[in-house]
């Protein structure tokens, strides 16, 4: 596959950081992004890295339409699929500073939900369970046998990513709002995309993402026309777990105001990044979900992240708001998700792994260190206390 590189807005340095301080060249992240999409066959991207809480690199490549030759460009938009969640979780908390929402308050309360009132337990079903993936609710009513919306397990007691209970909490939104789903957009655009700048990001298309989104492709490279995509319908209604529109330079916005603590409480962060639900284990690395992000039990870091998939579109984020530092994909490619969790490994480590290993062993050093020196400060204090006793 021919692919298109074009640059965006950066800064004028060379390099980026990798997560523990390392400089990756930019010529050389480039070139591994490249082959990243050859081997993957990914038509197009677009991608932003942040360091210090600035975009230092920004690219788009390959093509947003591979019939017309069409490339990607700054102004591509691209289906953000679940990272629709973590944005609709920041948007909920604004809902609770208000005084409008509770958390822990049964959603029932304020919207009966005639969809799956045969079962009394959904009266158990909070916000703090429809955010972390415990309602009990499957991802989608179509995954099961009779397309019909069904509880698993008792809400609370346990974890199933179910977009069903994000949509059902963004019901329940409008009714206390008194919106429509246009309402419910109006009110994202006011309360989080206008003051932490993000400019064509929403979840229900407008002229600007129809005119500018890119097509969707299949495993193959294959077009995903509207006959093929079960999402379809979706694209154009506001669904809180996988309909928001976006593109790199733009998402990237939303993540340094995380960083900067922008739009909501601090309060309100320390609810959202706090882990609520434990997800699973892979490749020996245990992952918690919080209010709308994974969180990688990872030594030495501080990352949340959300991959997304949508038929012909795959996308990927993560970010340390703490360290101010991040990066967000899209892909209009079912592998988005595949090279983000490549491109995480990568980042953690930078091109050469022995820095990291080093890295480890001078910290695994000051450890063994300071107990030492904490073992015989112990020791000296022990003397002391029995020589005053004596």
């Amino acid at each position: 596959m021919a692919v298109v590189l074009i640059t965006s807005c950066t800064t004028d340095q060379d390099t980026v950081d990798s997560y523990f301080g390392f400089d990756i060249p930019k010529e050389t992240l480039d070139r591994y992004l490249e082959d990243q999409m050859d081997s993957l066959n990914i038509p197009g991207m677009a991608i932003a890295f942040i360091n210090d809480g600035k975009v230092v690199h920004h690219r788009t490549l390959g093509y947003a339409n591979l019939q017309d030759q069409i490339p990607v460009t700054e102004t591509t938009i691209f289906e953000a699929a679940s990272l629709s969640k973590p944005v609709f979780a920041f948007l909920v908390m604004k809902y609770v500073e208000e005084g409008k929402l509770d958390l822990d308050i049964p959603l029932y309360t304020y919207l009966p939900y005639p969809d799956i009132a045969y079962d009394d337990r959904y009266q158990k079903i909070t916000a703090r369970m429809a955010l972390s993936h415990r309602t009990g609710f499957p991802n989608w009513r179509e995954d099961t046998p009779d397309d019909r919306l069904i509880i698993q397990f008792e809400p609370g007691t346990d974890y199933f990513y179910s977009g069903e209970g994000y949509q059902y909490l963004a019901k329940v939104i409008n009714e206390i709002e008194g919106f429509d789903w246009e309402g419910l957009e109006s009110d994202f655009q006011a309360k989080i995309a206008v003051p932490m700048g993000v400019d064509h990001s929403v979840f229900i298309q407008d002229d600007y993402s129809k005119r500018h989104k890119a097509e969707p492709y299949d495993e193959e490279g294959k077009w995903v026309g509207p006959g093929r995509n079960p999402d379809s319908l979706r694209q154009y209604q506001f669904w809180a777990p996988a309909s928001l529109h976006s593109e790199a330079l733009d998402f990237s916005k939303w993540m340094i105001g995380l960083m900067e603590r922008k739009v909501l409480k601090e309060e309100s962060y320390q609810e959202l990044f706090k882990p609520h639900s434990y997800v699973d284990e892979f490749n020996g690395i245990k992952v918690d979900y919080t209010l709308g992000f994974f969180k990688p039990q990872l030594p030495l870091t501080n990352l949340y992240m959300h991959g997304g998939n949508n038929f012909g579109f795959t996308s990927s984020f993560a970010v340390d708001p703490n360290k101010k530092w991040g990066f967000v994909l899209f892909t209009n490619s079912e592998y988005g998700e595949d090279l983000g969790n490549e491109l995480t490994l990568y980042m953690l480590t930078g091109p050469d792994l022995t820095k990291v290993y080093v890295l480890l062993a001078l910290v695994a050093i000051s450890v063994i260190l300071i107990l030492v020196l904490l073992i015989r400060w112990l020791l000296k204090q022990r003397k002391k206390i029995r020589a005053s006793t004596k």
